[in-house]
């Protein structure tokens, strides 16, 4: 089995508690992992890779991503959720409609943001939250990433509703933290749903379903792995230049996409079917940085 799951997580669960409901489905050894973590408290579209499509998860978590988040002003929590100790402001500022938006455009475009402490980021190998969990101080840089669009959906002070369109990295709840600051008071993210990840869409994608439940047959459609690179510019191969590839020959390409140095082509099949990721050498031939197979 090789390609890609469209899953809509529920909220409640790790995004590997989703991965392991598949997993049980699938033939021992299979490989399987997940594009973009999404937290227990949201829901959503999780992109989850079996089998050789595994190798493609660095491309498909950096399509654009569309959430709709809610978050209630007047409180703040270390988590910046309301998984962590929430607490209430004394007179809190009651932000306007218009001094939101106002505010919304200020973290809109290419921003830096200041990550939560309660992140899966690393500092010095330990993921972030779990320094948190013991008290230790935690301090991560800020990071650039690109707030495509962000539409208020209602405002009924406290809660805020939000659709943001949005790069990869982007943490939704330190976004309405930074919103509210810059409206004068402070916010929680109160529920968060991923709608799209790339060509991932909501309304396309699986629930889970016990393994109890699927009598014995596999009950998830299987997207092919080309579903998440769509952006890399491809070129047909030949069966015998996809041999070579496999064989970690370097090959020639008559008529290839003019790539920047670096930048990943998508190896295509005379069916359209995806069977290596290609970089362009020095000397102008080019070779497989990752080749697919049938698992």
């Amino acid at each position: 089995m090789n390609g890609f799951i469209n899953l809509n997580k529920p909220s409640g669960i790790t995004s590997r508690d989703a991965v392991n409901v598949v997993r049980r489905m699938l033939p021992r050894k299979t490989k399987i992992g997940h594009a973009g973590t999404l937290d227990p408290l949201a829901n959503g579209v999780l992109v989850i890779a079996v089998g050789s499509a595994t190798r493609l998860i660095e491309y498909a978590q950096e399509g654009r991503k569309t959430y709709r988040a809610e978050f209630l002003l007047g409180r703040s929590s270390d988590t910046e959720d309301v998984e962590g100790a929430v607490v209430e402001l004394e007179n809190p500022t009651i932000p306007t409609r218009e001094s939101l938006l106002s505010a919304a455009q200020l973290w809109t475009g290419v921003i830096m943001q200041k990550p939560p402490i309660y992140s899966a980021l690393k500092i010095n190998g330990q993921p972030a939250y779990k320094l948190a969990r013991k008290g230790k101080e935690v301090d991560l840089a800020a990071r650039e990433i690109t707030i495509y669009s962000a539409t208020l959906l209602d405002y009924q002070y406290p809660v805020m509703k939000w659709e943001l369109v949005c790069s990869s990295g982007t943490y939704v709840r330190s976004w309405g933290r930074d919103v509210a600051r810059s409206a004068g008071t402070e916010a929680v993210m109160s529920a968060l749903t991923r709608t799209q990840v790339g060509l991932f869409r909501l309304e396309d994608s699986d629930d889970p379903v016990p393994a109890s439940e699927c009598n014995g047959e596999f009950p998830y459609r299987l997207l092919p792995p080309l579903t998440g690179c769509p952006d890399l510019p491809n070129v047909t191969l030949t069966e015998s230049q996809i041999y070579n590839l496999r064989q970690g020959k370097f090959i020639p390409l008559d008529a290839p996409p003019q790539p920047a140095p670096g930048v990943p082509l998508a190896g295509l099949d005379a069916a359209g079917v995806l069977k290596a990721i290609l970089v362009m050498r020095p000397d102008g031939s080019f070779q497989a940085i990752k080749n697919l197979v049938e698992e």
